[in-house]
């Protein structure tokens, strides 16, 4: 099945949430280009579009509810950009890379979806 592409870099993790919480492992795995690489589980990396789909379809079992944040401002050099997003508990940023396609569209080359805080 085709997906809309995320037009912005911002788009994608709207996407991103709303695929995610219809249980829609296809739809999140678009998301990502190829050969892109998750730090996910924590301490581990998940490397390629295929794991990735395999990691969220196995994650979905439990129907976690994922819910929308506000984005900082990304960071643009070209078709490559770096986008942030607090974590509505405070615990942390989500930081990806993402890069434009040849169809204008973007998808994330590198995703750490949970940074937590620098200490003091």
């Amino acid at each position: 099945m085709p997906y809309d592409g995320a037009r912005t870099p911002e788009e994608i993790t709207r996407l991103f949430v709303d695929r995610a919480n219809a249980g829609d492992a296809d739809g999140v795995a678009d998301l990502y280009e190829e050969d892109a690489v998750m730090a996910f589980p924590p301490g581990t990396l998940t490397t390629g579009r295929a794991a990735i789909r395999e990691l969220m379809a196995g994650g979905f079992t439990g129907q976690p509810k994922f819910e929308h944040e506000e984005p900082l401002p990304t960071l643009f050099a070209g078709d490559i950009a770096l986008t942030a997003t607090p974590s509505r508990d405070g615990r942390g940023t989500r930081v990806q890379v993402v890069r434009r396609q040849p169809d204008g569209t973007w998808k994330r080359l590198i995703d750490r979806p949970e940074q937590p805080p620098a200490s003091s």
